[in-house]
């Protein structure tokens, strides 16, 4: 994708986002893939309300090479993201009450569920009996040493659809923006749905 369609792409992604208020605050961040690297939203900057100068331009390495601001702290995530999920092209990250509460609670480090039609809203899950699997990592302020853990869970647990912060939000990953945005919407769906069950139940 060329630069100034991926900060277009983002820039309408954000104001969906928003308005879904999974990105309160300045929280969140996003990046696509381009033709010469990386576009990621800058640091401090309304989600909902980016403008095409509050994106920085990266190199393959994550070296800044167009645009002012301070890139987010969690860039160096978001590439190794890329990574390892080969066909990835966009990352959008968010902060919504359901999975930064879900994530919380749940003390395992998988987000697992099954049963919900709306499984299938995530690519190559074909039925609501197949278990969805997340995974979840506490939080952590160095992004480099969060990132690692990442990439060691995904040698044995792949990376597909995304994964939790704990306390902190989801990381959706997907081969086109549109792609990512439905697995955001549908992950959201399955976390408020999975509060309400525990809510009612009372347990996990």
């Amino acid at each position: 994708m060329h630069t100034q369609a991926a900060k277009l792409a983002l820039i309408d992604a954000g104001a969906w986002v928003a308005q879904q208020g999974w990105v309160p605050a300045t929280g969140g961040n996003f990046s696509i893939k381009t033709d010469s690297g990386f576009v990621v939203t800058a640091s401090g900057f309304d989600k909902g309300k980016l403008t095409p100068e509050q994106f920085l331009e990266l190199d393959a390495t994550g070296t800044i090479i167009a645009g002012s601001g301070k890139p987010s702290a969690e860039t160096a995530l978001h590439l190794k993201l890329y990574e390892l999920c080969v066909g990835a092209q966009c990352i959008l990250h968010t902060h919504s009450v359901a999975a930064t509460v879900l994530s919380r609670f749940i003390q395992g480090e998988q987000f697992q569920i099954r049963g919900y039609e709306m499984q299938k809203s995530l690519s190559g899950i074909q039925s609501h009996e197949e278990t969805l699997s997340i995974a979840i990592f506490d939080n952590d302020q160095d992004i480099e040493q969060l990132a690692q853990r990442v990439a060691q869970s995904h040698q044995t647990t792949p990376v597909i659809h995304g994964v939790l912060i704990r306390g902190h939000g989801l990381y959706a990953v997907g081969r086109t923006v549109q792609e990512t945005r439905r697995h955001i919407e549908g992950l959201e769906f399955l976390f408020a749905c999975e509060l309400e069950r525990i809510k009612l139940e009372g347990r996990q």
